[in-house]
């Protein structure tokens, strides 16, 4: 798709892919908010995208398209020790906090999607 579309489309797709991810696992851990010994997950995937954006950009990694593409997330369990007596660390504010964000996020980018493809369909259609 990058040859048609350019970068733009395919980063989309990656970074709403990775936002669903990150909704999982915080709706996961909303759930377990009872469970004892379950210990909070959390998603990254900015970092590892950057770093590989920036060695893109400095000619010591593949073409951004392939950057794109192979980079994906990681699922991490807190460390964080609980306060609670049956060992769970979940904390249900900062959970639907990070929800909400991360809501916020996916309608950002599912709205930069949609301006883009209008865009095309204005290119296509002149």
């Amino acid at each position: 798709m990058n040859g048609i579309f350019g970068n733009s489309i395919s980063m989309a797709e990656k970074a709403l892919g990775n936002l669903w991810s990150r909704q999982q696992v915080t709706l996961n851990n909303i759930a377990n908010v009872e469970t004892p010994g379950y210990k909070a997950r959390y998603v990254t995937f900015e970092d590892e995208f950057r770093k590989r954006l920036q060695a893109g950009k400095q000619g010591t990694s593949d073409d951004m398209g392939s950057i794109i593409s192979s980079s994906r997330y990681f699922t991490h369990d807190t460390k964080d020790q609980s306060a609670r007596m049956d060992g769970n660390n979940v904390n249900q504010d900062v959970e639907q906090v990070e929800l909400v964000r991360t809501t916020l996020q996916y309608q950002y980018q599912l709205n930069a999607l949609n301006s883009e493809v209008t865009r095309l369909r204005a290119v296509i259609k002149s």
